[in-house]
């Protein structure tokens, strides 16, 4: 089953706190749309991005943490 995500154009970007002011390689992260979580890459805010939704993040979140990824 496919199923719309609203889009992005309305999205509050953010990046983490860990990631230092002088940091450009970073993910940013919108969480102000209801059932959408945008994630794009900050060298690029004009470029691409994805839209997951906040299960999703939560699941790729939560493997981060654990180790379960390379980054």
């Amino acid at each position: 089953m496919t199923r719309s995500l609203p889009p992005l154009t309305e999205a509050v970007w953010h990046k983490s706190s860990h990631s230092g002011r002088s940091s450009d390689a970073c993910v940013e992260v919108a969480d102000n749309l209801p059932g959408v979580v945008g994630v794009r890459d900050s060298v690029d805010p004009n470029g691409p991005a994805l839209a997951v939704t906040p299960a999703a993040w939560r699941s790729l979140t939560t493997q981060i943490k654990a180790g379960a990824h390379t980054l």
